[in-house]
């Protein structure tokens, strides 16, 4: 299988890669510092230096390496960044999907895949604006020939930029960890975990199906416990504005359009009158608690 990622050179898009090798794998990327990472861990993979706000060169990318599987996964992600910066961040996160989009429909792709985020889910941010926009986009592009789905997720471990190998660091350095409260729960999972949600949606849509947002029913992990796995030399320093205790990775809204089988939930457009779906919204508030070894599994694999 022929699989292009866009912004595969990035946490995701290397997880994927290392789940599963055995597809050909090729790679949109603009930032030269991970590009140069992907091609020492993964030589085989074939790299397109570009920008996916440039749709004439996302076009040629398509036209040329014709793949079955689209990931999109290349976007502005921090939070903060994007409060500043709104512009850049619709014309990646909006513009650039949309490009994405357009390139899967006219180069006749099978299955594309975008990467969304518990943000997106009851927005409070330009970064989560974005993401909503781009669910909506991907929603309603789907058709029979070309299929489109979106897979949330919550905190990925281990990921560029996530508190995990911050901590690992301070503790390495014999410095005190910095937590803004006690109180705080997140919804989190592994790099491998990730990669696997990704194909599942594949094979859902390979299977016929198209037009949902998918997730699992992850785990909750206090912020505070997670840190006293790693050091009892912990500070708490205060929410930042904007910050919540928990968050939300289902809305109470969607609740209706929820279809829930075994650890996966699926968000259609069209409302599920089954008995099948959430009784209730989805969020580290209400959401099985992580165990003990669950979380040093967590902090000590960083796959």
């Amino acid at each position: 299988m022929r699989i292009l990622i866009t912004g595969g050179s990035g946490t995701i898009g290397k997880a994927f890669i290392r789940e599963f090798p055995e597809h050909i794998y090729y790679n949109v990327s603009r930032n030269e510092k991970f590009l140069t990472d992907l091609m020492r861990e993964h030589p085989k993979v074939k790299n397109f230096i570009g920008n996916i706000e440039d749709e004439g060169f996302l076009m040629r990318v398509f036209n040329s390496v014709k793949p079955d599987v689209v990931i999109h996964a290349a976007a502005m992600k921090h939070i903060n960044i994007a409060e500043e910066n709104p512009i850049q961040t619709c014309q990646s996160n909006v513009i650039g999907s949309i490009n994405v989009i357009n390139a899967s429909i006219m180069n006749d792709v099978p299955i594309t895949i975008g990467i969304s985020t518990d943000k997106a889910c009851t927005s409070a941010s330009v970064y989560g604006d974005t993401k909503s926009l781009m669910e909506k986009c991907f929603m309603e592009a789907n058709t029979m020939k070309n299929r489109f789905a979106l897979t949330r997720f919550a905190n990925v471990a281990h990921s560029n930029g996530s508190v995990l190998p911050f901590w690992l660091k301070l503790k390495e350095e014999g410095k005190t960890l910095k937590l803004t409260s006690k109180n705080m729960n997140r919804l989190m999972f592994s790099k491998s975990d990730a990669a696997k949600l990704i194909n599942k949606a594949i094979n859902k849509c390979d299977s016929g199906d198209g037009g949902f947002v998918c997730s699992y029913k992850m785990k909750s992990v206090n912020m505070f416990d997670l840190a006293k796995v790693i050091s009892d030399d912990v500070e708490v320093v205060g929410l930042r504005p904007g910050e919540k205790l928990d968050e939300d990775l289902i809305s109470v809204r969607e609740i209706p359009f929820t279809y829930v089988h075994d650890d996966m939930i699926y968000i259609y457009n069209q409302p599920n009158y089954d008995m099948n779906t959430l009784e209730r919204g989805y969020s580290s508030a209400n959401a099985e608690k992580m165990t003990r070894e669950e979380m040093e599994n967590l902090v000590w694999n960083t796959k």
